[in-house]
Formats: structure tokens, sequence, C-alpha cells
């Protein structure tokens, strides 16, 4: 039970706050877990590959969304997630106008094979494997204010977590796998021209580690999370709007907390933060989040109705 509570926060892709199933928490059998998570990130300073720079045509570019999630405890050692952001943009200055509209679907098979405790340590190994697509028909040819890149991706991340105490530090990795898009054009250029509408896509390498204090019911930590985008990608020229298939690299640093209810266990909030110290071809965001959940044991609530 003391490792429950947490795997009720959010996924979402690498603009938003990538939190929810790379915690070394697995929600119990039979329970239920669903929440909205609010989020609002800013930036007015991005990097033109590796030269950071602003642009007085964007100004300050905002990114608003409100994200369904969901996680399902099959067994207490497997669980299914989801997320489903709906997603505005706009900009401080220019004439270029925002976007809103549901953004990609995501869904997130999470095992927990091994878990052993020696004294007052636990070991936990994870495996996830992950899916999302697009839900909406939105441009993904309009960086910086597109919703998303509108590729569809599968994932396969290992996780490792150890708890002493209060005390925990989990670290992760994954490889994303992007397939490649469509857009509303017949001819693009990146290092070359290319008359076609299709875009390859890169894949790319996550790396998580976060570090922090569990309990029952506060849980606080600090995350170190790298994105790195694989061989394929360019970097935006000079001057130019963004492309789907950019170098996107970003080294974030941020916060995350969850806190229980003592009168009703059920509910959690949850707050966070964090900063790209590093990038290439995003923009340097600050982002801030917060958002409720609430459990159901649905077994428990079966054998109520059938009485």
């Amino acid at each position: 039970m003391k490792k429950f509570y947490l795997s009720c926060l959010l996924l979402t892709s690498l603009f938003m706050n990538a939190q929810t199933e790379i915690d070394g928490i697995m929600m119990s059998k039979n329970n239920f877990c669903f929440g909205a998570v609010y989020q609002h990130s800013s930036w007015d300073e991005y990097w033109e590959g590796t030269f950071k720079r602003e642009n007085l045509n964007l100004g300050t570019v905002y990114t608003e969304s409100v994200t369904l999630n969901g996680n399902y405890g099959v067994s207490d050692k497997l669980n299914i997630i989801f997320s489903l952001p709906y997603v505005e943009t706009k900009a401080s200055a220019g004439t270029m106008g925002g976007q809103k509209g549901l953004q990609d679907l995501s869904l997130t098979i999470k095992y927990m094979p091994f878990e052993k405790t020696i004294g007052k340590a636990t070991y936990s190994l994870y495996a996830l494997g992950g899916l999302s697509a697009p839900i909406s028909d939105y441009s993904a040819d309009y960086l910086p204010l597109s919703l998303g890149l509108k590729s569809k991706t599968a994932s396969l991340r290992l996780m490792g977590d150890y708890q002493n105490g209060h005390f925990f530090t989990t670290l992760s990795g994954a490889y994303i796998k992007r397939a490649n898009i469509i857009i509303e054009r017949n001819s693009y250029y990146t290092n070359q021209m290319y008359y076609t509408n299709e875009v390859d896509m890169p894949d790319a390498i996550s790396v998580n580690y976060r570090i922090g204090y569990r309990t029952n019911r506060l849980i606080a930590e600090a995350v170190l999370d790298n994105w790195v985008t694989q061989s394929g990608g360019f970097d935006i020229t000079t001057n130019n709007m963004p492309f789907p298939s950019n170098t996107m690299n970003a080294l974030k640093i941020g916060v995350n907390t969850k806190y229980t209810l003592k009168k009703i266990p059920a509910l959690s909030i949850i707050g966070g933060y964090n900063f790209v110290l590093q990038g290439r071809n995003i923009g340097q965001s600050n982002t801030f989040y917060g958002g409720i959940f609430y459990i159901l044991n649905l077994k428990k609530a079966t054998q109520e109705n059938e009485k």
C-alpha cells in the first residue's frame, strides 16, 4: 500500500510535464485512479540549433493544457495507464494565431517483474511499453504553435526504484520509435530539398532520474530529465520556423509533489514545476502544473451493487 498513490500522475509529450508511469509505484489490483491536471508553460527565448535567441515576431509563446488521466490495477504487478490532453497555444506578438484541441491519446502498460525487501530497503524493477496516436486532425507543420508533432509513437522503458525508509531514488531510460507524418504541402527543405508530403521523423531516447521523500500521504521529489533526438534530425535554419523533424533536445530539472488528504484518503492533490536548463531547437520553457485525483476500488463497488 505504501507504493500506491503517486501512480495517478500524468504523462504527456516532450513539451508537457512527463510524470506518471515513470514513478516507482504501482496501482493496487482492482483500483482505478482518475483525475485531471492543468498545466501552463511559457518561453520567450529558444535555441536555434545551439544558438540561444529571442524572436520579437513571436514574443512569449504560451501553452496551456488540461489532461484527463486514468490508471487501472489489473493486478498488483500490472497497470494500464491512459492520458488525453486538450491543448491551447498562443503567442503574445506577431500574426500567427494559436491552436486548440485534443492532442494525442497515450496508452501504457506498466509491469513490475521484481520487488524484494532487504531490511528497510526495497528494490523494484519495471518494464513499460507505450503507444500514442493523434486523436484530432491538428497541423504538425505549424511549430512552435502546433499542438504536437502528430506522429504515432511506440516506446519501451526500463526502470529501477530503490526505497529505504522514506528516502527513494528512481532511474529509468526509454527508446521512443516515431512513425513518419504527412504534412499539408508537397515539398519541404531540411538539409536538402524533398518533393513529398511525407516527413521522416527521428527517434528519441529519454533518461529520467528522480530522488526524494515518499510516505503514504506525502511525496516530494526532485527530477532531472534528458530527452535526446537520434540521427535523422536537423537544426532550425537562421530566422526560419521550426519543423517537425528538427533535432529537439531538452535537459530539464523540476520538482513534483503529491499530498493525500487525511480525512479523504482516496483523494490526492498534486503540483509541480520544471525548467529547461539546456536545449536544441526548443524553447527555454517554465512549466507549472496542478491537479486532483481520486481512487475507486472497483471490486468493492461491484460487490456493493450486487447486494
